[in-house]
């Protein structure tokens, strides 16, 4: 008996549509690497439509008021909320993702944040008007930059398109996303739960492959193009981007450092920083995953966390015990054993460093020690469950070693001393810096790094205020 393949259908102008020409791709279950749905591949006649759906939106949207946007907005999270359940269904299965851990750790973070862009729209702030010209008075509007084309990632698929589509709607904008060709099915049930709520072209969802989001970004509507995803489909991005002069949002790779200090609580930061590395199978571009430990303590943190890893589960989303879930796809699960495989002879894997099971996408959770500054492992992004150890005898070579890479997204310091945290926070240079603590959010704060790992906001007032522009009116005071 042949089990019938989910239709998956874009979601363009209010309609749901397959592809103009028909083609479709096949979408896989990671945890099992069974197909289970099939995604419209879509052409450039597919952007198109979705682009005419969104700029034919624009305008209404545009006008609507700050309070309209706000009560829309609501509206979409009390729905997400009371069809949680779903969600969460959808998106392990697109991502083989823990369902216990999806429902408490995603879902609630993610209606949240709805909900506080959803309350920005209606605190957008500018200089004060006045006369700073005698005779006349000067005046700042804060307006929608037009049309948003926006590609989705497949480590968070529903939480990311949260972060695309949540500000950019509050400000005024109209949007146009494509989720990943891997994990479209949560994205496309957002869509429906949305469509009673949004006036039609306001919210487009684009299936497709790397084309397909290469046509939207190059397309002429467009004002805005925002993306996360690698460093290399961001450069590409943002040279599309330029021929046009768009503005360009991009958040990219990272490979945080985990500094710890010979003062800090070992036991605690080992737990915490196993969490925090292995989470989402390490596909996070925040993960703690390149540990700096002072030299003093080295090898009782390498024992212990080695343990941890030990006593770190993966496995099947219904099983309550696992912390994550399988890689991706297989080019991911690839691309992780091949960091593995080529470490140099110096390098000691002290966990795991082996594929789990025959079915699906699982890789164990890993701790390699023993390497050097230069190592591949260390400069380079491995987005799995591997965390890597380094030894550093000064707080200068610790900043020498956190800093010694191209990324700069996020970063934590583990120490009982004030002074030291303060310093350290002053001279990592990475976009978020956290102090006896690794990964938590908050709707409230930015999230976005400098260097290879883009530029831009996500989250906060400053997210938000990406999706503006701002225009100066000046009127005579005669008349």
């Amino acid at each position: 008996m042949t089990t019938e393949l989910r239709r998956l259908r874009n979601y363009i102008g209010g309609e749901f549509k397959d592809a103009a020409d028909g083609r479709t791709t096949e979408v896989v279950n990671p945890a099992t690497g069974e197909v289970y749905a099939t995604a419209p591949l879509s052409g450039q006649a597919d952007v198109d439509a979705a682009m005419a759906a969104a700029a034919a939106a624009f305008p209404g949207w545009r006008d609507t008021t700050p309070s309209e946007r706000q009560k829309a907005l609501l509206k979409i999270a009390d729905a997400f909320e009371a069809r949680a359940d779903e969600l969460v269904a959808a998106e392990s299965e697109n991502t083989g993702k823990p369902l216990g851990l999806t429902a408490s750790e995603e879902l609630p973070p993610m209606v949240d944040q709805i909900r506080f862009f959803a309350g920005a729209a209606r605190l957008l702030e500018g200089r004060s008007a006045g006369e700073y010209m005698e005779g006349m008075t000067s005046i700042i509007r804060r307006e929608p930059v037009g049309v948003c084309a926006q590609v989705a990632p497949w480590n968070y698929p529903m939480m990311m398109a949260v972060w695309k589509f949540a500000p950019a709607i509050a400000a005024g904008n109209t949007v146009v996303l494509k989720p990943s060709d891997t994990t479209p099915a949560s994205t496309v049930l957002m869509a429906e739960i949305i469509d009673s709520i949004l006036p039609k072209g306001v919210f487009n969802v684009v299936c497709g492959d790397r084309e397909t989001g290469k046509a939207m970004v190059e397309h002429s509507t467009p004002a805005m193009a925002s993306i996360t995803g690698s460093v290399r489909a961001g450069m590409q991005v943002a040279e599309s981007a330029s021929k046009d002069v768009k503005r360009v949002h991009l958040e990219l790779g990272g490979k945080a450092p985990v500094v710890v200090f010979e003062d800090a609580d070992i036991a605690k930061a080992v737990e915490d920083i196993a969490v925090a590395g292995y989470f989402n199978a390490g596909q996070d571009c925040t993960a703690a995953t390149r540990v700096l430990v002072h030299e003093s303590i080295h090898d009782e943190f390498v024992t212990a966390l080695a343990k941890a890893a030990a006593d770190t589960k993966t496995g099947q989303p219904d099983d309550e015990d696992v912390l994550y879930g399988p890689l991706n796809n297989p080019n991911q699960l690839k691309q992780v054993a091949g960091f593995i495989e080529r470490l140099p002879a110096h390098a000691k894997v002290e966990a795991g460093g082996h594929q789990v099971g025959d079915k699906g996408y699982f890789y164990a959770p890993t701790v390699v020690s023993g390497l050097k500054q230069d190592d591949e492992i260390i400069q380079n992004e491995v987005f799995g469950p591997v965390i890597t150890v380094q030894s550093f005898s000064s707080e200068s070579q610790a900043v020498e070693y956190a800093n010694g890479v191209e990324f700069a997204l996020a970063s934590s310091v583990w120490t009982k001393d004030h002074g030291r945290a303060m310093r350290m926070s002053k001279n990592l240079d990475f976009g978020c810096v956290w102090i006896n603590t690794h990964i938590p959010l908050v709707a409230e704060m930015p999230h976005g790094g400098f260097k290879k790992s883009g530029y831009g906001k996500d989250l906060s007032a400053y997210g938000f205020e990406d999706y503006t522009r701002i225009k100066h009116v000046m009127t005579s005071l005669d008349g």
